[in-house]
C-alpha cells in the first residue's frame, strides 16, 4: 500500500533511518520544481531524532551557509534553547530540523517595491515541498515535533492567535500514532510577539514544556 502524507508504519532502525535520510538530503538538492523559490534547498544533519523541529522556509543567509536558522534568527532561536541547557551544536547533532519549505522564497515586493522581511511561500510551494517533510516524517516516526511560527504550526492544527496555541502542549495524530506538538513563535527580528507579554511568558512555559519533555530528556539527559 502506498503512504500518503505523513504516512507511519514501523519503528525505525536509527542507522538505517540515517542513511535514508541522507540520500533524501542528496535528492532534495536536486529539487528545481518551484520557479519562484531560490536554492539551493537546505537541510539539516541527518541524525535519526524522536525530536523534530520544523521551521517556515530557510533565508538568504541559510542557503549561502547551507544551514537552517544560520543566521539572525537562528541566534535567536538558539538563544531561546540555551536558556533550558541545550547549546547550538548539541541541538544541531540531536534534534532533526527540517521546514515546510527547503528554498528561499525571496524578499516580499508590493508591486515594484521591494519591501522588508521574506516573502510567504504560496500554497503551491508549500504543497510542492510537503513531499519532503512527510517522508522525514515517516522516516523519523517522532515522538515531539517543535513547530516554530505560525506557518510551521498550521501544518498540524488550525492556529488563529498564537496566544491559543503557545505555551501549551498539544496532542496530535498523525496516521493513528500520538505525536506531542510545543509550538514556539517565530524568532524573527521583526516581530516583537516573544519580548512583550503575554507572549515573553508563553513562550517561557513552552520552552519549559519542552525541557520537561521526556523525549528532550532523553536526548539532552548527558550531553558531553
Amino acid at each position: 500500500m502506498a503512504c500518503g502524507f505523513f504516512c507511519i508504519n514501523h519503528k525505525p532502525d536509527m542507522a538505517t533511518t540515517r542513511k535514508q535520510l541522507q540520500q533524501l538530503h542528496q535528492a532534495l538538492e536536486q529539487c528545481q520544481i518551484c520557479a519562484d523559490m531560490q536554492g539551493p534547498a537546505v537541510h539539516g544533519e541527518a541524525c535519526a531524532s524522536p525530536v523534530m523541529l520544523i521551521g517556515q522556509a530557510p533565508g538568504f543567509k541559510e542557503i549561502e551557509v547551507h544551514k537552517p536558522f544560520a543566521w539572525t534568527a537562528g541566534k535567536t532561536l538558539f538563544g531561546w534553547f540555551e536558556q533550558i541547557a541545550v547549546d547550538e551544536q548539541q541541538f544541531r547533532q540531536r534534534v532533526y530540523m527540517s521546514a515546510v519549505c527547503r528554498c528561499f522564497p525571496g524578499k516580499h515586493h508590493n508591486g515594484k517595491r521591494l519591501k522588508s522581511g521574506d516573502r510567504a511561500p504560496s500554497a503551491t510551494e508549500i504543497a510542492n515541498c510537503s513531499q519532503w517533510l512527510s517522508r522525514e516524517i515517516e522516516l523519523l516516526q517522532p515522538k515531539l515535533i517543535i513547530p516554530v511560527g505560525k506557518l510551521a504550526i498550521s501544518q498540524f492544527m488550525p492556529v488563529n492567535k498564537l496566544t491559543d496555541v503557545i505555551g501549551q502542549s498539544h496532542s496530535i495524530e498523525l496516521n493513528q500514532q500520538r505525536i506531542d506538538l510545543i509550538p514556539l513563535p517565530h524568532p524573527s527580528g521583526a516581530s516583537t510577539w516573544p519580548r512583550i507579554e503575554p507572549g515573553k511568558s508563553l513562550l517561557a512555559q513552552a520552552l519549559q514544556l519542552i525541557a520537561e519533555h521526556q523525549q528532550w530528556q532523553n536526548l539532552f539527559a548527558s550531553k558531553a
